[in-house]
């Protein structure tokens, strides 16, 4: 059997196990979701283990961002499944009298998550518990490029799962080249805009419509009256966290020329904090995920520009926390996102002019702001266009499942998390009830009520 021969036999299998009616029950749904939960409790050494061996990741980063991130998104579903699912009632105008308006939460059907390498549990399974609570089958491709964790999900899924309900496909390009050519009813992916572009010109052909999570280079904004301190520890924390590889980390940190030297200072002290002085020995940094990743990022680290850090093992594939100083727009690391443990830091005298330089450029993914001022924290907020963001913090607002997450343009399109999730996955089906007691003759030519009264009563 062909491997698209094969990816059409899957689809067909989901296909049929949706048509049949067996996911549309709220005690179902409810079911699976407790069974993932169940299953992550009982798979969880070996989670540590694959996040491990694929990225060096810290224990204390894998409960934070990887399982804590997906128990919380469970929790939620499950609290709030049967309210999400109800019918929801809305008003009807005077002109249709008699009648109830309603909606119906419908499963999509067959879907399709790609997800990526540098989150590899949370990012497969988190966008899985809404497709799931909003009743639908799920095909899951996980990255090859975090080869270990994506044998464990394909084994963890087997065990437990129908494969007409769930499944995994590994593989690279060609797998998920033939994947693309079968026909879902939603496909959601998350990486890079290349990779989007490809997977939504796949879609295109049988009009499927994606969810698209990228990225971009999302700025941290340090103002003259921030608290420095924290702000330096919030930005460490969110930009070298799973070194740097996460979409929303602080791409490149704008601040105000005032206060640069101070906060310069403080960065270089909360990394020594957070990850210690020997980090490229240490156990509590994550390693770069390739080396072709790790080689483009070492092209980035010029001399003239370290303030701090720089230091790199090519047998570990590590890169320590670095800070780069006299960085203007034109630099090539500004001409891409980084995603790795490097910060450019660039000044600026005016804020509206940072944020003028911010609007000119594609739509990052996320912003961050550190000041004190009401006023100008509400007109950063409202001035720049992103997809979503933190004031006076960094990466957060990721791991609040009552906030939708996604991108804005160039960064993305569509979100999820929490009820967004589920409302990604469901189509919104506008139903109309009339009343056979009564009828109203308005819509009907040739009637007693004349065109004038008519145009009266609608006006």
């Amino acid at each position: 059997m062909t491997l698209q021969e094969n990816y059409q036999q899957i689809v067909d299998d989901q296909r049929k196990y949706i048509d049949q009616g067996n996911t549309v029950d709220y005690t179902f749904r409810k079911q699976q979701l407790e069974k993932i939960k169940k299953v992550l409790k009982d798979y969880e050494n070996e989670i540590y283990d694959v996040l491990k061996k694929d990225l060096n990741k810290p224990d204390h980063e894998i409960i934070l961002t990887e399982i804590g991130i997906i128990q919380s998104e469970l929790e939620v579903a499950i609290k709030n499944l049967r309210y999400w699912m109800q019918p929801e009632k809305v008003a009807s105008p005077l002109t249709h009298k008699g009648s109830k308006s309603y909606i119906i939460k419908e499963p999509l059907g067959v879907v399709l998550v790609i997800a990526p390498w540098n989150y590899p549990l949370q990012l497969s399974l988190v966008p899985i518990i809404g497709a799931i609570a909003a009743g639908n089958s799920v095909i899951l491709k996980p990255s090859e490029h975090a080869p270990h964790t994506s044998d464990f999900l394909a084994r963890m899924v087997e065990e437990n799962f129908d494969p007409s309900y769930f499944t995994v496909v590994q593989g690279a390009i060609e797998e998920t080249t033939e994947l693309l050519k079968q026909r879902f009813d939603h496909i959601f992916f998350t990486g890079g805009s290349a990779v989007g572009k490809i997977v939504m010109r796949a879609a295109s052909e049988h009009l499927t419509p994606v969810t698209l999570e990228l990225g971009g280079k999302s700025p941290a904004i340090v103002d003259e009256d921030a608290n420095i301190q924290m702000a330096a520890k919030r930005i460490v924390w969110g930009k070298y966290t799973n070194a740097g590889q996460t979409c929303v980390a602080p791409d490149y940190l704008l601040v105000q020329e005032s206060v640069k030297f101070k906060l310069l200072k403080a960065l270089k002290k909360q990394i020594k904090s957070l990850f210690g002085k020997n980090v490229l020995q240490g156990e509590n940094y994550s390693r770069i995920i390739n080396l072709d990743h790790y080689n483009r990022l070492k092209s980035f680290l010029n001399e003239d520009h370290i303030v701090h850090g720089g230091e790199y093992n090519d047998e570990e594939l590590v890169i320590e926390p670095t800070i780069l100083d006299k960085i203007d727009w034109e630099d090539p690391i500004m001409q891409e996102e980084i995603f790795g443990p490097i910060l450019p830091v660039l000044h600026f005298e005016n804020i509206e002019d940072a944020l003028s330089l911010i609007k000119s450029r594609e739509k990052p993914l996320a912003l961050y702001y550190f000041g004190e001022n009401p006023r100008m924290q509400s007109q950063v907020m409202e001035y720049v266009s992103f997809g979503g963001g933190s004031i006076n913090d960094t990466f957060f607002h990721l791991a609040n499942p009552y906030l939708p997450f996604g991108g804005v343009g160039q960064s993305g399109m569509g979100n999820y998390h929490g009820k967004a999730s589920f409302d990604t996955f469901s189509h919104q089906k506008s139903i109309l009830k009339q009343t056979t007691k009564f009828d109203i003759p308005f819509r009907y030519s040739g009637g007693t009520v004349t065109s004038n009264i008519l145009k009266k009563f609608l006006s």
